[in-house]
């Protein structure tokens, strides 16, 4: 079954039209077969807490002096308006217009920053801060990843470009209230590029940090700090 849905896909949107930007991480083994780890279900889900502005989080974003030398700031891609068509994924479909076109994700208040990284061949690595209340923040990004996980292998059409995307649950660390992590291996023109994603819920702040392993693992615990300081 085919399901439109525009680029404002949220996470599977943020990694697919960076899929250009990010190299082959030949380190990386192709997802395993093996159980999901669940994200850990917060005790405070119910409490709601006054949203950060978008100007709030803007400023909690890392920048060049707290990543070290060799990193650049991209420029923001121009909005695109092309249609993404997800096949063979049941679980993406179930969530219909809500979350599929973006509404789970499509917090009003958010904030991004992307850099390349001169040191390292797997050389991007982005950051997404969100705020809304606690109950909004854990709903939306559970049922994103949870269906995602629920898609071990599925295709995104791209124009005329087919990619097929397979995802692996991983562990996330310790850290915040909730958190989700996956491994996503892009698989087009034989050629394939693993990207690590980890989300951490940390109160009315949600931070995702996308790019190779290696940056992420690297800068998840200074993000989380900046973003959650002051609160």
């Amino acid at each position: 079954m085919r399901v439109r849905v525009t680029t404002a896909l949220g996470l599977t949107a943020v990694t697919v039209l960076a899929l250009p930007a990010c190299s082959t991480d030949s380190n990386e083994a192709k997802p395993a077969t093996s159980s999901p780890t669940p994200a850990t279900q917060p005790a405070n889900v119910g409490q709601n807490g006054t949203p950060l502005s978008s100007a709030a989080l803007e400023a909690r974003l890392l920048n060049e002096s707290d990543l070290g030398t060799g990193y650049t700031r991209k420029p923001e891609r121009p909005s695109q308006q092309d249609d993404v068509t997800v096949l063979g994924c049941p679980a993406l479909n179930d969530l219909g217009g809500d979350a599929v076109t973006g509404g789970s994700l499509d917090f009003p208040r958010q904030a991004k920053v992307a850099f390349t990284y001169a040191g390292s061949s797997d050389s991007d690595v982005s950051e997404e801060l969100y705020s809304d209340t606690v109950a909004k923040l854990s709903d939306g990004t559970s049922r994103i990843f949870d269906a995602m996980a629920g898609c071990p292998e599925y295709q995104v059409l791209v124009g005329s470009t087919v990619i097929d995307i397979t995802t692996q649950q991983v562990t996330a660390p310790q850290l915040g209230d909730e958190r989700w992590s996956q491994l996503l291996t892009f698989s087009t023109g034989g050629q394939d590029t693993v990207v690590k994603q980890t989300a951490i819920r940390d109160g009315n702040v949600l931070l995702i940090i996308s790019g190779s392993s290696a940056l992420v693992d690297r800068h998840l615990d200074k993000a989380l700090t900046k973003a959650t300081a002051a609160r």
